[in-house]
């Protein structure tokens, strides 16, 4: 039997854990149970009994259809992979060589049916079309039901939206039309009819409701661009004329509109970072939106708090610590080597490897008294992850280090943890699976 005092200071602990740990939008996302960045490219996020479930593309591979992915998540910030809602098949719309983009799930609550909506297509888009699948349960195996065009009409770039009266809408980009919102059947499988046209080209739509106003957020057709958003309190109009909601110029602080979701108090943007030379290599920029009557202000920061209960924060003060330093212990073939974009044009590379090359960093100081978030930034010049081991006072954790491209600017990867309060807390980086690790510039660690 659980007391109503210990219920109360379980869920306070919880609660300040979560108002602990950051979001590092653009870092390498390292999910439990799998140690590889959160493949769930094009997504969305469906809260089920206090669970966030994150829903999207796993792009491991390039750009055709491996997986529809499923992650878990208590507060947002550390996911755990739990499994593939659709996996490859040997033929059919889920085939070799197929295109499967923008996965959302909906619950509907008169068939207790989870609905799954995706774009569906050839490999030279072709097609345009729709597919559906359901299941019982939000993260276990889906049935996949059908695709065609919604309407009769081209369906690329899509997104969902359930009303507050349960109301399903599709949201789907027709390129000859503009962009559509088309009412779902009562069961969510198909669509009844039409609600709106806009006849703009906007791709990527995103749908989110306060206060009786709708506000539909969108990319124009490029592939960096400032994207848009329109508000209605109406979904059949009339509709405002499209505007920017981040910077002008700032192309969304380059990210492309994906899903916008209610946290509490707040209201976040989950955008896609693009890379389409190498798909796996995308990255997620997730920030808070400010909604505000019918107006919409996206914030831009480097990192920040986004608790389950009261207003969103930036990062705070924080302490940096050269890889470099000549204070750290370097060994089993470690070295410093020269970097032009790191810190101090320096670096520690050759780390991990079948000799267990190792960085170990001492007298990291931190104040935290609860779990909080340190910044890695590093280099890989690899087209695939690398990964290293991270001993934090005798505690493993395995980090995933997406490749950062050809430019000069380190890549950050973030590592979730309970550093002991002072000045005596240790860091190492070494081998994992006899694998190389990434040339470390820095860390950067929360002093509260």
């Amino acid at each position: 039997m659980i007391t109503t005092g210990f219920l109360i200071t379980a869920l306070g602990q919880a609660a300040a854990v979560a108002a602990s740990l950051q979001i590092v939008p653009g870092a390498t996302w390292t999910a439990a149970g799998i140690n590889q960045h959160v493949q769930a490219h094009g997504g969305g996020i469906i809260e089920v009994d206090s669970t966030y479930y994150w829903v999207g593309e796993n792009k491991l591979d390039g750009g055709a259809f491996q997986s529809v992915n499923c992650y878990s998540s208590k507060n947002l910030v550390e996911w755990t992979y739990v499994g593939e809602l659709l996996s490859r098949q040997s033929s059919g719309d889920l085939g070799p060589g197929r295109i499967v983009e923008r996965p959302k799930v909906i619950y509907n609550d008169a068939t207790s049916k989870y609905v799954l909506w995706m774009h569906i297509d050839s490999s030279n888009y072709g097609e345009a079309k729709t597919g559906v699948a359901t299941s019982s349960s939000v993260c276990g195996s889906y049935e996949y039901l059908d695709s065609f065009q919604p309407l009769g009409q081209q369906s690329r770039d899509m997104g969902l939206f359930k009303d507050d009266d349960g109301t399903g809408y599709l949201l789907s980009e027709d390129r000859a039309n503009g962009i559509r919102i088309d009412k779902l059947t009562d069961d969510y499988t198909n669509v009844t009819g039409p609600v709106h046209l806009f006849p703009t080209h906007i791709e990527a739509p995103a749908m989110y409701k306060q206060d009786g106003v709708y506000f539909l957020f969108g990319s124009q057709l490029t592939a960096n661009n400032d994207n848009k958003y329109v508000t209605a309190t109406n979904l059949s109009g009339p509709w405002t004329d499209w505007q920017d909601f981040a910077p002008a110029g700032t192309h969304t602080f380059e990210s492309q509109t994906n899903f916008v979701l209610r946290v509490g108090d707040n209201v976040v943007y989950m955008g896609d970072r693009w890379d389409a030379s190498n798909l796996m290599r995308s990255t997620y920029i997730w920030l808070p939106l400010t909604i505000e009557g019918t107006n919409a202000t996206l914030h831009n920061e480097a990192a920040w708090v986004l608790p389950l209960q009261g207003p969103w924060s930036s990062a705070g003060a924080a302490t940096t610590y050269e890889a470099a330093s000549s204070d750290n212990v370097l060994s089993n073939g470690s070295k410093v080597i020269p970097c032009s974009g790191c810190s101090e044009g320096k670096s520690v590379g050759w780390i991990g490897g079948s000799n267990d090359g190792m960085l170990e960093i001492n007298n990291v100081t931190s104040q935290a008294s609860t779990p909080t978030t340190i910044r890695v930034l590093y280099e890989n010049g690899d087209s695939s992850q690398r990964y290293a081991n991270v001993t934090v006072n005798g505690e493993v954790h395995v980090l995933a280090f997406l490749p950062s491209g050809s430019g000069n600017t380190p890549f950050t990867s973030t590592l979730h943890v309970a550093p002991e309060q002072g000045d005596s807390n240790t860091i190492s980086f070494s081998s994992y699976d006899d694998s190389w690790g990434p040339d470390l510039d820095q860390l950067i660690v929360p002093k509260e």
